[in-house]
């Protein structure tokens, strides 16, 4: 299981950044109109829709009266209370996407019948000029003596 986190980290790396940096813009740009509007139409302890709606339209054009604003003993506690719903609602998100993420199994992206793991036999015997073409830049030899013998694995296709 440990593999499966790991390797869903390293894969998540930029993800994590970009994540990061988005929670701050919006933070800024959506969640302090929010608070605002919240505030400001929430007059003798009653909450208003129609003037939430009228506020947040005019409010979210306003960063930096926003950011005065929510920073005043009124809007604080709001502030905090909507950044924390805005936080929770986006670790949810980033958590089913780190789940979604995670491999399989742990041979999961790893490349199946590659010749990757031959270093150095491979080039010992085949050419990459002339011969029997076996594939991209591999030839067989037909000059070589002693044993040229080759196991060809796959299919022909000659239709």
């Amino acid at each position: 299981m440990n593999y499966k986190i790991e390797r869903t980290l390293k894969k998540s790396e930029n993800v994590i950044i970009i994540v990061a940096v988005l929670w701050v813009l919006l933070s800024i740009v959506l969640v302090s109109p929010i608070t605002v509007s919240i505030v400001e139409s929430t007059e003798n302890g009653i909450f208003d829709f129609g003037d939430f709606t009228e506020a947040m339209f005019s409010k979210i054009t306003d960063i930096g009266g926003n950011l005065g604003k929510i920073f005043k003993s009124d809007y604080i506690s709001v502030f905090w209370k909507t950044e924390g719903y805005f936080s929770i609602a986006l670790l949810i998100c980033a958590s089913i996407g780190f789940v979604k993420s995670m491999p399989k199994n742990e041979y999961t992206d790893i490349e199946h019948g590659s010749s990757d793991w031959a270093t150095g036999e491979q080039y010992e015997v085949l050419s990459k000029k002339k011969g029997i073409l076996l594939a991209e830049n591999h030839y067989l030899p037909v000059d070589k003596r002693g044993n040229t013998n080759v196991l060809v694995v796959g299919r022909i296709r000659f239709w």
